[in-house]
């Protein structure tokens, strides 16, 4: 089983920058595809970004790509998401979340473990 724990979320104003950390457990972190989801208030859980197991291939959210980036650290079992030029329909709950299978990175139904989720607000 893998666990993992997000932090770096907080309030922020639009066009400001946050950089989110998720870190997992377990010795075989580099067997998992790792993705980015955010669940607003009311509404569906999305898709955001994805990161293939070794780190070579990243997948992004139209609504985020050119602002968002994706990386990972395999040797410190580490997952990050930085955010720039934030804006007010980023406001979230982001959860990283671990997949075995490394298919269909978009489909959060794809992926097997979650940690718990941080609130990502950003005003104006």
């Amino acid at each position: 089983q893998v666990q993992m724990v997000e932090s770096g979320g907080g309030l922020v104003q639009a066009g400001g920058s946050l950089r989110l950390s998720c870190a997992a457990s377990g010795r075989t972190f580099s067997n998992y595809a790792m993705g980015w989801f955010r669940q607003a208030p009311g509404k569906e859980r999305e898709f955001v970004a994805a990161i293939s197991r070794s780190g070579g291939l990243t997948y992004y959210a139209d609504a985020v790509k050119g602002r968002f980036t994706i990386s990972r650290d395999n040797t410190k079992n580490t997952v990050w998401l930085q955010m720039n030029s934030l804006k007010p329909e980023d406001t979230a709950a982001y959860h990283c979340a671990a997949d075995r299978r490394g298919s269909q990175l978009m489909n959060p139904n794809e992926y097997d473990y979650w940690g718990q989720g941080t609130q990502v607000t950003v005003s104006s």
